[in-house]
C-alpha cells in the first residue's frame, strides 16, 4: 500500500507540473499577442482549464500530508517561506486571470497581464528550486527535523546550486510547454509566434540539458536534450501535437526522476545518509492508508474523467486573427 500511494503521489505531481506547466507558460507568453484581441485569444486557450489544473496541487499536497506525514512535515517546516510565496503568487495569478475582463480600460488589462506574467514566472522559478532541493536533500537530523533557525533555515536551501539549476530547468520547460500549447490551440499570428518561441526555446533548452548531461554524466539528461530539440523542430514544421506531447512527456519524466532519484529515500539528509527519510519511515500507519485508499478510489477516477471530458469539449483552436462576423 505504501508503494501504491507513492505512485499516486508522483502521478498527482506529474499531472500538476505538466498541466499547470503550460498554464504558467501561456501566462509568461502573453506578450506574443500584439494587441488586446490577440492577448485575449492566447488567454482563452487556458481559460477553461487553469483552475481545474490546480486541483492536482491540492491532491498532491493532500496525499503527501495523509500518506506520508513525516515527509510533509519536514518539507513544509524547512521550506515554509518558499511555499507561502508560491501560494501568494498563485493567488495573484488567479486574481489577474479572473479580474482582467472586469474592466474595459486598456491600462487595467495591461496591469493584469503584467501581474499574470510576473506571478506565473515567480511560481515556476520557486517550484523549480523546490524540485532541485528535493534532489539535493536537506540538512535533516536524526529526529527528522531540519537544522537551522530563522530566515536562513527556510531561504538558505534556495541559494544552493541544485535549486538554481532546478529553477532554470523549470523556466525553460514552462516556456516550452506554453509555446507548444499555444501553437497547438491557436490560429493566426499567435500560432506563428508561438512556433518561433518553441523552436528557439527548444534549441536553448537542448543546449542547457546537453551541458548538464555532459557535466553530470547523466544519460537521462542527454536523452531529454534530444527530445527537447526534436520538439522545437516539430513545432517549426507545424507538427504541434507531437511537439507538445514530446515536451509534456519529457517534463513528466523529469518529475518522476526527481521523486525517484534516491530509490526508496524520499528526502535525503545532507548531514548523514542514515538520517534520510524513506517511504517506509515517512508513511502513515496501515489503518490510515486503508482509509485513504477507500477515499481515493471514490474521488480520483471522477476527477480524471471530468478533466478529460473538459479537455475534449474545449478541444478546438482559438482564432487570434480577426475574423469577419
Amino acid at each position: 500500500m505504501i508503494t501504491f500511494w507513492f505512485a499516486v503521489l508522483v502521478l498527482a505531481w506529474v499531472l500538476y507540473f505538466v498541466l499547470e506547466g503550460f498554464d504558467f507558460g501561456v501566462g509568461m507568453l502573453t506578450f506574443l499577442g500584439r494587441d488586446e484581441h490577440e492577448r485575449g485569444a492566447a488567454l482563452r486557450t487556458i481559460g477553461p482549464f487553469w483552475d481545474g489544473n490546480e486541483v492536482w496541487l491540492v491532491a498532491a499536497v493532500g496525499v503527501t500530508f495523509a500518506a506520508f506525514p513525516d515527509w510533509y512535515a519536514a518539507l513544509m517546516s524547512a521550506l515554509y517561506l518558499p511555499m507561502v510565496a508560491i501560494l501568494l503568487l498563485l493567488a495573484v495569478r488567479g486574481v489577474a486571470l479572473e479580474f482582467r475582463g472586469k474592466h474595459d480600460s486598456p491600462a487595467w488589462r495591461r496591469r493584469a497581464d503584467l501581474l499574470l506574467t510576473v506571478s506565473s514566472g515567480g511560481v515556476v522559478l520557486l517550484w523549480g528550486a523546490v524540485l532541485g532541493i528535493l534532489v539535493d536533500g536537506l540538512a535533516l537530523r536524526a529526529d527528522g527535523e531540519v537544522t537551522g533557525a530563522g530566515l536562513g533555515r527556510s531561504l538558505g536551501p534556495l541559494l544552493s546550486p541544485a535549486a538554481g539549476l532546478g529553477a532554470l530547468a523549470a523556466l525553460l520547460a514552462a516556456v516550452l510547454l506554453g509555446a507548444t500549447f499555444l501553437a497547438l490551440r491557436t490560429t493566426g499570428p499567435v500560432r506563428r509566434r508561438a512556433r518561433d518561441v518553441a523552436r528557439h526555446t527548444g534549441t536553448a533548452g537542448a543546449v542547457t540539458l546537453l551541458l548538464i548531461g555532459i557535466g553530470t554524466g547523466s544519460r537521462l539528461t542527454l536523452a531529454a536534450a534530444a527530445v527537447v530539440f526534436a520538439a522545437g523542430l516539430l513545432a517549426r514544421r507545424t507538427r504541434e501535437g507531437l511537439s507538445f506531447f514530446a515536451v509534456a512527456f519529457t517534463a513528466g519524466a523529469a518529475v518522476v526522476a526527481v521523486f525517484t532519484a534516491h530509490g526508496d529515500v524520499v528526502l535525503r539528509s545532507t548531514l548523514d545518509p542514515a538520517w534520510s527519510l524513506t517511504r517506509e519511515s515517512a508513511a502513515a500507519g496501515p489503518e490510515a492508508l486503508r482509509l485513504l485508499t477507500v477515499a481515493g478510489v471514490l474521488i480520483l477516477p471522477g476527477v480524471l474523467v471530468y478533466q478529460a471530458w473538459s479537455y475534449w469539449v474545449f478541444r478546438r483552436r482559438v482564432a487570434s486573427e480577426r475574423v469577419a462576423s
